[in-house]
């Protein structure tokens, strides 16, 4: 059983969010602290310069609400919203706080990600706990 368990979001149709709270809420401890995690992807300066403040606000402030709202889904679950670069800052973010496993969906394999690689599969590949993926 784990204690400290991160599960990461993305606000798609392709990730099954439902599955991995099931997965993470049979996976944890009675005392078990669950994140539920969204990367904020960064934007490139040159096309950040072009967008409003206030429209880069709003965007951050509906995927809080829309964070806070999936929490709700599991007892004693946090929300936090970070950005950066998707696999970097899950690992980063798990090794930070102590984090023992991620549990996270990912989509079905394709001939990109066999040489791009997905974000799931470099949290798999990066992350100093156990990762548990939801397919």
């Amino acid at each position: 059983m784990y204690d400290n368990i991160l599960i990461p979001v993305i606000f798609d149709d392709n990730h099954d969010t439902a599955k991995s709270f099931e997965v993470a809420k049979t996976l944890g401890s009675k005392a078990a602290k669950y994140t539920i995690l969204h990367v904020l992807e960064d934007i490139p300066n040159y096309v950040n310069v072009e967008i409003p403040a206030s429209t880069l606000a709003e965007a951050r402030k509906h995927a809080l609400d829309s964070l806070n709202d999936i929490a709700k889904a599991i007892p004693s679950a946090k929300a936090e919203l970070i950005d950066g670069y998707s696999g970097r800052s899950i690992v980063n973010y798990a090794n930070d706080n102590h984090i023992d496993c991620i549990v996270m969906a990912s989509h079905q394999l394709g001939l990109s990600d066999i040489f791009l690689g997905s974000t799931a599969a470099k949290v798999v590949r990066h992350a100093k706990c156990s990762v548990h993926v939801i397919r």
